[in-house]
Formats: structure tokens, sequence, C-alpha cells
């Protein structure tokens, strides 16, 4: 019983037990922070390659050659981050608009009751046709000749170091990188419907 004590006392007189002690309360800090700035870096790097290869799918995308197969183009774009993720989980959407000024408009709507937001029975105009007010114009798919692309490309992937346990937040992390691009007039391209109200 007495040893114990006396190697207490020993280590209380040592400076270098006060090293020791000073280290065991600051690493566990120091190690979190260092694999939190790890792990943003590396969401950042994932970040940055998703939106190479958009930008460059956004290029390769206004030339006729991928007009008729879209996915051809989201095939090149899934390759390029799987070089780097290749567990990454890649998704893609397109809307297409007839000018860039209407990227991400709401459908126009008769304010009726003058509340600044559309209610059911006000009237409006069906921009993209499919029979009901929407808060984006935008129609799916990758449009028509001269037309406004909103291509978006997600990726899903784990993140590797376990500070998201750590922080109580989930593995897997979702990036998102758009890009607007305008079609060529390849064909004789249609122009929007008339208003009408509906």
């Amino acid at each position: 019983m007495t040893r114990p004590i006396r190697l207490l006392r020993r280590l209380r007189q040592s400076e270098r037990g006060v090293a020791l002690v000073e280290f065991a309360l600051t690493a566990p800090v120091f190690l979190l922070i260092l694999m939190g700035i790890f792990d943003y870096s590396w969401q950042l790097y994932a970040q940055q390659v998703l939106q190479g290869a958009v930008s460059k799918a956004g290029r390769d995308s206004t030339i006729e050659t991928y007009v008729n197969d879209p996915s051809a183009l989201d095939d090149r774009v899934r390759e390029q981050v799987q070089n780097v993720f290749s567990n990454a989980v890649v998704t893609f959407s397109r809307k297409s608009y007839d000018r860039f000024d209407q990227v991400g408009v709401e459908e126009r709507y008769t304010d009726s009751n003058h509340n600044d937001s559309y209610d059911v029975g006000e009237c409006y105009d069906d921009s993209n046709g499919n029979g009901q007010w929407d808060a984006d114009r935008g129609s799916e798919g990758n449009g028509g000749a001269d037309d406004v692309i909103l291509y978006t490309a997600s990726m899903t992937f784990d993140r590797v170091l376990p500070v998201w346990r750590m922080l109580g937040q989930p593995q897997s992390t979702t990036l998102t990188s758009t890009t607007v691009l305008r079609n060529q007039p390849f064909a004789t391209g249609s122009d929007a419907p008339p208003d009408e109200c509906l």
C-alpha cells in the first residue's frame, strides 16, 4: 500500500508528471480539431472535384453530341468523380427554361387576396405544362434547341475519419454542384407556350 503512495508523491513533485497530465488533457481536443480540419478539407476537395466535373460537363453539353443521349454526359461526370471517390453515388437532374432570367423563378400568378403567395384557385400561368402551379417554372429534362438548362449533380459518400461520430453527425454526406448552360440551336426550337390563365 505504501508503494503506490510513494509513487504518487514522486509524480506530484515531478515536473515531467505535469507535462504528462497536460498532454492527456489537451491531446483529445487537439486530435479532434485536427481530424475536423482534415475532414473539412476532404469534403472541400470533394466539392472541387464535383464542381470541376460539372463545369466540364456544362461546356461539353452545349454541343449537339449529347442532346439525344444526356445519360452519356452523366456517365462522364460520374466517371470523373469516381476516379477520386470510388464509392460515391452520383445522381443528376436537369430543368429547362426558355431564358436565363427564368432559372429558379416561380410561375406567374394573380395574387387575388394580396398575401404575396399563391393560393389554390388563383389564376396562374402553367409555364412547364404540368397542370399545377410550381415554385420553380422549369420543365424536367434536357429541353430543346436554345433552351437554358439548370444541370445539377449530387454526390453522396462516406466520410473517412471518425470525427463525424464524435460530433454526432451522419457518416455519409451529400454535396451538390450546379451549372447553367444554353443548348446550341441544333434544330428548330419550340417556343414557350403563350401565357394563359388556368
